[in-house]
């Protein structure tokens, strides 16, 4: 189950440095939504002050520069990707050149509103437009799945995803391809599906700074659920 070892970026290692600082990566044993016990948790809201948003916006910045993907607007879906949208439409403008100068952003409402501007949309217009879609991480994929309707109504396209981490399991442990959410995301809209880092990437910076309770954890865990 394990992945090809490849060096980490500067970013990639900040981000996690900054992860494991602020508590937003933690090792232990963790019930997920999905009711699957983890023994890893990731939670990117607790990336709550400008030094660690700073840094976070360059780490997002950095995966879609080096991804060479052309796109003219980002999407953040309600509510977790509105703020980063935000940043790293502001973040792109500083590091990526006079290419990134224009890329503008957009969120969506929970409820259509119906006085003022109205609609759903706040932000930029997506008619004719390259969407690329940013969110935290994706587990089912029902978030990003309900991005994709949006912008489709709002008759733009999406021509790619990207999150911060990549868990690397499946949806579905009946699924016969074994399937992760940003591999059935990407394989459903025919889109590539970023991420800051991947869960192999995690283990990896982690090292010998796990014990070896905790790797036996995620080894069990990834044979069980791993794509």
């Amino acid at each position: 189950m394990s992945a090809p070892t490849t060096s980490l970026e500067d970013y990639q290692k900040i981000f996690l440095e900054l992860g494991l600082e602020c508590k937003a990566l933690r090792f232990g044993s963790f019930r997920l939504n999905s009711g699957r016990q983890s023994p890893y948790f990731f939670n990117l809201s607790l990336f709550n002050s400008g030094k660690l948003l700073a840094n976070l916006a360059t780490a997002y910045a950095n995966a879609i520069i080096q991804s060479e993907l052309k796109f003219d607007v980002i999407f953040g879906p309600a509510y977790k990707g509105i703020p980063l949208a935000a940043i790293v439409c502001v973040k792109l403008a500083e590091i990526g050149g006079t290419k990134f100068q224009d890329v503008q952003y957009a969120f969506n409402r929970k409820k259509v509103k119906d006085h003022g501007e109205g609609g759903i949309i706040v932000g930029a217009s997506l008619e004719d437009k390259r969407v690329l879609i940013i969110d935290d991480v994706l587990t089912a994929g029902t978030a990003i799945n309900e991005a994709f309707d949006i912008i489709s109504i709002a008759q733009g396209w999406v021509v790619g995803c990207i999150v911060a981490l990549d868990r690397q399991e499946v949806v579905h442990e009946s699924d016969p391809e074994r399937l992760s959410a940003t591999q059935s995301v990407s394989k459903r809209y025919n889109v590539p599906v970023l991420s800051i880092v991947s869960l192999a990437q995690v283990v990896q910076f982690m090292g010998n700074k796990l014990s070896a309770e905790q790797k036996s954890a995620i080894d069990s865990y990834r044979k069980a659920y791993g794509i």
